[in-house]
Formats: C-alpha cells, structure tokens, sequence
C-alpha cells in the first residue's frame, strides 16, 4: 500500500530537490494529535478519526524511509490517555494490533527497525507478543529506527531511569555522587539513539504533552494548525525545511 502510495505521488514530492540531503535532522519526533477533532469536524465518530491517523502515520515513515532520515519517534498512547472512553481506548489498541499485523513485513522489506517505547508491560498479553515479535522481526535491519511510542510517558520514563539507578545504589554497585546526566540517559528508552532535532506538533495546540522530556532539551519544534489525519508528506517535508532554515546554538553563540 505505501509503495503505491509515494509512486503515485513521487513526481509531486522530490525530497532532494526539497530538502538539503546533508543537513537531515537526525531524529524527528511527531505528536500525533487531532484525530477526534477531525472526525467531529466531518460529523463522523471519533474513532474514524483514529483510523485516518493510521493512513496518515503509513504515509509518513514511507518518507520518512524515502529520504534516509535515521530516527522517527510518534506519540502514538501516552499513560494519560488511559482516562478516555473505554470504547476509544479498546480500538487504538486493536489499531495498534492491526497495524503490527499488516504492516511489519513491509516495514522489514524496507530495512525500518521498529522499536516500542513506553510500559509495554502493561499492555494486554496478546498486544505485547506482537509487539516482542515485530521487534524481533527488524531487531537487525539498519534503516530508519521507527519508534511507537504506546503507553509512554514523559515523566514516568525519567521516573522510571532514575529507580534503576536507585538500584544500583542500593547494591553498592555506584555512589550517589556518581549520578549524571550521562547515566540518567543510558537508562531512558531512548538511549541508544540521538536526541530529536525536530518535534512536529500538529492540530493547533502549543504544548509538549508529557513527551520526551529530557530527550527534547535542544529540540526544535514545528507547530501546525493541521490535524494529524490530514498531514500530508508535503507538510512533514516542509517542517525540514523550515528546521533546515534555522540557526542551532544549544545555549551558546554563533561563532
């Protein structure tokens, strides 16, 4: 479906000719937000919404695989979203259970190691040895690292680095003068990977959202209007390009 998808649209959409190719962010991180204001936009239930997102998210890492970027991270269910409908809450994961299922063989064809991030653990059974499997499946591939973020939490993550430091104090393993900033981060789920560049927020709102806290320090953002279902290549290729324009200092001066 993808692959039909970006030939149907490749003459539209040229990433060299859009972005400049030595100047990719290395990590692009997406709030996903605004699928039940756009079904309630068309009059439709929210959870029609929910499912646009999911063709908007395929057409997404499809780019995403096209123009080589290395890391995308999406919010996909943070640990507040528990609080909403029992009926909303039992599709998106049924979405995510579907989407594992007809998507990872494409996503391995095209070199995408997925990786999940968040308390998996407290997924349901099933959902977690789908999740275990399509990360088994792509645990080698070498393209783009796509993260789903399900389950996550900002806060609870930078909680949950610090009880495993915690721990190894406890075993007299390391001395609480010894905590860093540098082992703070080898215990994020993020560790192995490099910090976002670019976090695109769209459907109007202004807000992080109890995303990536300690990972977005130096990140950039790109906000839009637009809601998650309707955000197009054309619109996540543009948020590079405004990236691209920008002058990165990381708290010092332009020399």
């Amino acid at each position: 479906m993808w692959e039909k998808w970006f030939n149907k649209k490749k003459e539209k959409i040229d990433t060299k000719n859009v972005v400049e190719q030595g100047n990719l962010p290395q990590h692009v991180a997406i709030i996903m937000d605004g699928n039940g204001r756009w079904a309630k936009r068309k009059g439709l239930p929210r959870t029609f919404g929910h499912r646009a997102g999911v063709e908007s998210l395929r057409h997404i890492v499809t780019t995403a695989v096209n123009m080589n970027l290395k890391v995308l991270t999406t919010y996909a269910f943070s640990t507040e979203n528990w609080k909403r409908p029992e009926d909303e809450v039992n599709l998106l994961m049924r979405l995510f259970s579907e989407y594992l299922e007809s998507e990872i063989d494409e996503l391995h064809q095209k070199n995408v190691q997925i990786r999940f991030i968040g308390k998996i653990d407290e997924l349901a059974t099933a959902l977690q040895q789908k999740v275990e499997k399509a990360q088994i499946h792509t645990e080698n591939n070498t393209g783009l690292v796509f993260n789903l973020a399900v389950n996550y939490g900002g806060r609870a993550e930078i909680v949950r680095s610090v009880q495993m430091i915690g721990e190894k104090v406890a075993r007299g393993e390391i001395l609480p003068g010894d905590i860093s900033e540098k082992s703070i981060m080898e215990n994020l789920y993020t560790a192995s990977l490099p910090d976002p560049d670019l976090i695109i927020r769209p459907s109007g709102d202004f807000r992080i959202s109890n995303f990536l806290l300690w990972q977005s320090a130096y990140a950039e953002f790109w906000f839009t209007d637009i809601y998650w279902p309707d955000f197009k290549p054309d619109h996540f290729l543009q948020a590079i390009v405004d990236y691209q324009k920008r002058e990165r200092r990381f708290g010092g001066l332009k020399k």
